[in-house]
């Protein structure tokens, strides 16, 4: 029997409009690891569990398996639409003109709704790669970021928030110098921002940029991925569960290293959206933010520990002649052409 959780004991964040949605979501990246199937049945069981903001991807190939889920949720009065905070992404392939609201149609197809909660650039350049690609893989196609281009794909956003299929719009994987050159220039404002976020990697500069401009930081590999694939592996990783800091706060409440990195980021203000197909661990996930939260000098212990680690690199998306994988993240505080 799965645990449900109270829905008025788990934290909310507001958006610039004032909605509120959870302060913690459910992930469906399989990781290349888990089937369409196997997420499915985690979503199932997550919003049986409490689980309302449910983050989707069109790329992650399962948002059809998904779509059988929310109508099955819903059927069986589990929950209510209105209670579902659902988002997806358009994937760098669909960036042309027209192909956005293409992508988006297909995820509303896939997902069986007729609108998506948040719809968000999953990346704000065209480059893309082959689902399961390996680390050393390149598209001779890709080219480094061009803010006309990204204007032309948020455009398309802004128009599926016009039509009524998207009611917000959100940019994901951008840089401080990225969002100082098109902030200006958008008629909707993003929503939120999804971003790596965990303790060994917290990202201050563009945290407090993004909540300066009213914009809810969303925060992927939330306990440091521990099933990403090979591809974003390397050598100098951090695994966040086993830092000394959070290790021994675990210790003290008494507590898996991952739920001490989940409880920092509800209440440091981000939104984590972990992953997992284990009822026991999706079902802690969420519960942990609702109990017995980090004190100020734990919390302050964490944001010292920052490693400035960052795990998704991204480098299957860079362009010829890029250096490296530091060009995707602007690393000198200007864009890298």
């Amino acid at each position: 029997m799965t645990a449900i959780i109270d829905q008025n004991k788990i934290p909310r964040r507001a958006l610039y409009t004032g909605e509120t949605i959870p302060a913690v979501g459910l992930g469906t990246f399989g990781s290349d690891k888990y089937g369409p199937e196997q997420v499915a049945e985690a979503v199932y069981g997550g919003i049986k569990a409490g689980y309302r903001l449910i983050d989707c991807a069109a790329v992650y190939q399962n948002e059809d398996r998904i779509g059988e889920v929310l109508k099955r949720v819903m059927q069986e009065g589990i929950v209510e639409r209105k209670d579902l905070f659902v988002t997806s992404k358009v994937w760098n392939d669909m960036h042309g003109e027209g192909k956005v609201l293409e992508s988006c149609r297909k995820s509303l197809q896939d997902l069986q709704l007729s609108c998506i909660d948040l719809y968000f650039v999953h990346w704000p350049f065209p480059n893309y790669h082959a689902p399961g690609c390996d680390g050393d893989s390149r598209n001779p196609d890709s080219r480094p970021f061009s803010v006309e281009e990204f204007m032309s794909t948020w455009r398309q956003c802004e128009q599926l928030v016009n039509e009524g299929k998207v009611r917000y719009i959100g940019m994901s994987n951008m840089t401080v110098p990225k969002l100082e050159a098109v902030l200006p220039l958008c008629r909707i404002q993003p929503a939120a921002l999804e971003m790596e976020l965990h303790p060994g990697f917290q990202q201050p500069e563009l945290f407090d940029y993004a909540v300066a401009h009213g914009i809810q930081p969303i925060g992927y590999c939330p306990i440091g991925s521990p099933s990403r694939p090979e591809r974003d592996r390397t050598a100098e990783d951090i695994a966040d569960t086993q830092m000394p800091e959070i290790v021994e706060i675990a210790e003290r409440h008494n507590i898996h290293p991952a739920l001490v990195c989940l409880k920092w980021a509800a209440q440091r203000g981000q939104i984590p959206i972990p992953f997992s197909v284990k009822e026991p661990q999706y079902v802690s996930n969420l519960a942990c933010v609702t109990e017995d939260p980090l004190t100020e000098e734990e919390m302050e212990s964490i944001r010292r520990a920052d490693k400035n680690c960052r795990l998704i690199k991204g480098q299957v998306f860079l362009w010829a002649g890029a250096k490296g994988w530091e060009d995707l993240w602007d690393m000198e505080g200007t864009i890298t052409c």
